[in-house]
């Protein structure tokens, strides 16, 4: 796995380019219907129903091996189409471009800024070191659509060079951040803040919908939640650092029984640009230890295939509220565990995990930036 150190963004980049248009899918909801199976739930957030708003907008994203979570958006007059990243662990959009001829940016779709009549140059060049590799690039300025949300003057990043081997097998050719503004490098507005601020929103929110098991009908909506996406009710946990989506956590569960590891509490940053659940990395090998897992001559940790259903329930608690995780949620088809260690440093002295996919397949998530608080709810 490659990880973007810089702004917190840990992707696995596989080999070969596919382009996967994107495609309306019925939802599970939908079609468990037309087998007479009707899911209950209780609905506590129907204020941001968006099925009859204009301000809000459901796309169906790509999942790619259960690892990368990207869709088309596009940028210019006329439209140019690019795949990006949507990642809630960086606050950036920026995108390959034709100033760019290294060959991961040969790889990918480039924007070309002549073909745009919108197109403004803002003349601030930027530097993003990554754990993975570097991206030099430029600042400017165009119409871009998300979902059929049309943002004007949206700050773009320009790719001019990216001289090593990084993002060359990416299946996508750019990122687009959705954390908050404070950790925009340049200074630059994220696209959620340019929503908000344009009252192109109904209700200042996004979701995410992660489909499992490399299928796809993934779902990212902005501007409300979709309900045909989880049951039960939705659980609210403050933001306690306007920068990333970091919360909270109360307590660390294996098997139903209390660790003692976040007696003091922990925090966790939500990232949907991490593939794996991160874990503080001197409470990994207790982890690994309690799920019987051993780490073989690549590194990976694995475990007994004949074993993964006797293998332990992990859990979180989050503001009272214990969020499983089950052994096929963090073990996957290949028997390796989907844990891995992070050497970030604590918050103020308290141990950081990372809720990448891993968690949030199990979790339909909910980002509120009006009363800056995060929602799970279990995802159908």
């Amino acid at each position: 796995m490659k990880c973007l150190v810089a702004v917190l963004v840990c992707v696995v980049l596989a080999e070969g380019i596919v382009k996967i248009p994107l495609q309306k899918h019925k939802s599970m909801r939908e079609a468990l219907r037309e087998k007479g199976i009707e899911l209950p739930y209780q609905d506590p957030a129907l204020k941001y129903q968006t099925d009859v708003f204009a301000g809000s907008a459901n796309m169906y994203i790509n999942n790619y091996a259960d690892t990368t979570y990207y869709g088309a958006i596009s940028i210019g007059t006329p439209p140019q189409s690019f795949q990006v990243l949507f990642d809630t662990g960086s606050a950036n959009l920026w995108v390959d471009s034709a100033y760019c001829n290294t060959q991961a940016c040969n790889a990918h779709t480039k924007f070309n800024p002549k073909q745009s009549s919108t197109f403004s140059r803002k003349g601030q060049s930027f530097y993003l070191p990554y754990g993975a590799g570097s991206l030099y690039g430029v600042f400017g300025y165009d119409t871009v659509n998300v979902g059929g949300i049309v943002i004007y003057n949206q700050e773009i990043g320009l790719s001019t060079n990216e001289p090593n081997q990084a993002f060359l097998a990416a299946k996508f050719d750019g990122i687009l951040g959705l954390s908050y503004p404070s950790i925009s490098a340049g200074g630059e507005t994220p696209v959620m803040d340019n929503m908000i601020n344009q009252n192109l929103l109904n209700a200042n929110i996004f979701a995410f919908y992660l489909s499992r098991d490399g299928q796809q009908g993934s779902v990212l909506t902005f501007g409300g939640v979709d309900n045909s996406m989880y049951q039960g009710q939705i659980s609210w946990t403050p933001v306690t650092s306007e920068t990333y989506w970091q919360i909270g956590v109360d307590g660390f569960e294996i098997n139903g029984q209390e660790t003692g590891w976040c007696s003091q509490g922990c925090q966790s940053i939500v990232d949907t640009g991490t593939s794996t659940l991160t874990a503080p990395s001197q409470l990994l090998g207790n982890i690994m230890q309690s799920i019987g897992a051993q780490q073989n001559q690549y590194g990976l940790y694995m475990v007994d295939c004949s074993q993964i259903n006797n293998l332990p329930t992990l859990s979180f608690v989050i503001s009272g509220v214990s969020f499983p995780l089950p052994p096929s949620a963090y073990i996957n088809q290949y028997c390796s565990v989907g844990i891995a260690p992070t050497y970030l440093p604590s918050r103020d002295g308290r141990p950081l995990w990372i809720f990448g996919d891993v968690f949030l397949r199990e979790y339909y998530s909910i980002y509120d930036r009006t009363n800056n608080r995060l929602g799970f709810a279990a995802a159908v």
